[in-house]
């Protein structure tokens, strides 16, 4: 019972400041310089009565809280409106291009925990050279953006190598995957660092702690003791350092695609900000901003359930 009454506390608090969220997003593009009529005008000079119209087709004469009101309404019936660039609907651009920002978040997501998890492991237990080798290695990662690997990558393996396309998505699943490896390590190599780091931290703590020596000194194997007892208790902080990453990676992203051309929603981010194409800017930011809450919804769910030790509210005390 109290894990549903947090649960629920917690799906409430993520629909209020997903409600304050999209005030935020539907007001911010009005205060940016320039409007969508002069982008459809391109320039050319028009009549009162055809800014008029324009206008009044995309509703930007209505006054500010009846436009947010009716986009609100819109969006909770899964509409999006219509992009003022594409001059098609926001739902279909998003249905086209979705797809291969999700497939490259979650090829970045694996390598991230399977390669952070497994150098963090091995740097905490190995020590010595090995050690020592992971923590340069995790170094130089850290220290190198997402943007900047995508340049290093796409110029070695693609440009001289020619292992991997430049850019684009291909067509058929495994010619998607060839195409969004190089994105993939571009956007994972940073995060690989950092939770390899993470992991290693958590585990040398737990390591140190009073009853992983009582088990070994019981005659437990090493590998049950790291398994059982280090790694498990470590789990919480690196869950936690999970729901980080994948936020990140919803950012990183737009930078990501735009190097490489991906055409994912990222990319459409940025071509639809420097167009004004308001519909287009605040269905994606709102897309994220839900999925970036999502993450950490799930991630204080399995927090609990992963160390019984975390509280979940406030506990009455005895009197």
């Amino acid at each position: 019972m109290n894990f549903l009454r947090f649960a629920v506390r917690r799906l409430a608090e993520m629909a209020a400041t997903l409600l304050g969220a999209s005030f935020v997003i539907f007001g911010a593009m009005y205060l940016a310089p320039g409007n969508p009529a002069s982008f459809l005008l391109a320039g050319r000079s028009a009549s009162p009565e055809a800014l008029r119209a324009i206008n009044a087709q995309y509703h930007l004469d209505e006054p500010f809280v009846v436009q947010y009101v009716r986009w609100l309404g819109q969006v909770v019936q899964g509409d999006f409106g219509r992009s003022i660039t594409y001059r098609t609907d926001v739902s279909r651009l998003l249905a086209d291009r979705l797809p291969s920002t999700l497939l490259l978040i979650s090829m970045a997501l694996v390598l991230v925990l399977a390669l952070g998890l497994l150098l963090g492991w091995i740097g905490a237990v190995r020590g010595g050279a090995a050690d020592s080798t992971i923590l340069v290695t995790t170094t130089l990662a850290i220290g190198t953006p997402s943007f900047v690997a995508a340049v290093l990558l796409q110029g070695l393996f693609a440009v001289n190598l020619h292992w991997f396309p430049t850019g684009g998505t291909g067509e058929g699943p495994v010619r998607m995957l060839w195409h969004l490896t190089l994105p993939a390590v571009a956007l994972a190599l940073y995060l690989i660092g950092m939770l390899a780091r993470v992991t290693r931290a958590a585990m040398l703590d737990v390591l140190g702690q009073e009853h992983v020596t009582v088990a070994r000194s019981r005659g437990v194997s090493d590998h049950r003791v790291i398994r059982r007892h280090v790694f498990r208790n470590a789990l919480g902080t690196v869950l936690t350092t999970s729901g980080l990453i994948v936020s990140t990676l919803l950012v990183t992203t737009v930078l990501v695609e735009s190097a490489f051309s991906v055409g994912g929603i990222g990319q459409l981010l940025e071509l639809s900000t420097t167009t004004k194409d308001f519909p287009t800017v605040q269905a994606i930011s709102l897309i994220m901003v839900a999925l970036f809450m999502t993450v950490n919804l799930v991630v204080d769910l399995l927090h609990p359930l992963v160390d019984p030790r975390v509280a979940l509210g406030p506990r009455r005390t005895a009197a």
